[in-house]
């Protein structure tokens, strides 16, 4: 499809990216993090619901581990509502699982493919956020469908960073070679939200390995925006987060009542 005859981002449906397939280390033995139990539920599937929960999003694409698709479906159907489609569905959101590389950009990529060529607007979401507000999946949609072909939801920081260079042995000290200006600096999250063709355009191109999406996107020489992240955002990365994620769900339940 041409650029002429492709329908804008304000006219095309949303869909969402979540690469699952990672180990995470950090956390320790055992499951994939992706998998692991946040008050009793796999982080996953909060991260699913997540998404879900925006008016917007109509389909959410799980990458899952490449011997480990069949399980990720299987507790995805687990949690669906009763009468959706055959991929499985949570009220008006439907989910489709693949399976993913041996990198995050490859997996993210994976998922690229599967999407059907409706979808004109694609979020990349990290399944180890699993407690993102909906208000902030709505505001990078609206971001995109106004016209940023990137967006990036993001934090100021509250600690002075420093720019170091690297020891050669881990718990070496590390030199300070600088220190960045704080009020320049922005601690990002997902969802990051794409003109669907500027992201598969940035995955055909950039080789680099990358840590998010949107610093591809960057490589082409476009703009990335931010908008107002959200601090219940966080990734669970160690264990220590996992509590502190467990406490927002507490404090969610005692508010909301679920």
């Amino acid at each position: 499809m041409s650029d002429e005859s492709r329908p804008s981002p304000a006219q095309t449906a949303v869909a969402a990216v979540i690469p699952a397939a990672g180990r995470g280390v950090r956390l320790g033995p055992g499951a994939p993090k992706a998998l692991r139990a946040l008050n009793g539920t796999p982080m996953l599937i909060h991260a699913v619901r997540a998404l879900a929960a925006s008016r917007h999003v109509s389909l959410v694409i799980v990458v899952a581990p490449s011997d480990g698709a069949a399980e990720v479906k299987s507790l995805l159907d687990a949690h669906a509502l009763p009468g959706g489609t055959p991929s499985g569905s949570w009220g008006s959101t439907d989910f489709l699982v693949v399976p993913g590389g041996d990198t995050r950009q490859e997996s993210v990529r994976l998922g690229l493919d599967a999407l059907p060529p409706e979808y004109g607007v694609v979020l990349v979401h990290d399944a180890a956020r699993p407690l993102v507000p909906v208000d902030t999946v709505d505001t990078v949609i609206e971001a995109v469908r106004a016209g940023a072909p990137a967006v990036v939801p993001a934090l100021p920081l509250a600690d002075t960073v420093k720019e170091v260079e690297p020891a050669a042995e881990a718990g070496d000290p590390e030199p300070v070679v600088a220190t960045p200006e704080r009020a320049r600096l922005r601690a990002v999250q997902t969802p990051q939200g794409f003109d669907r063709a500027t992201l598969v355009r940035a995955h055909e191109t950039v080789t680099d390995d990358v840590t998010d999406d949107a610093s591809m996107v960057e490589q082409l020489g476009l703009t990335v925006v931010t908008v107002p992240g959200h601090e219940e955002a966080f990734k669970v990365t160690r264990p220590l987060d996992l509590v502190l994620a467990e406490a927002v769900l507490a404090r969610r339940r005692l508010n909301d009542g679920f």
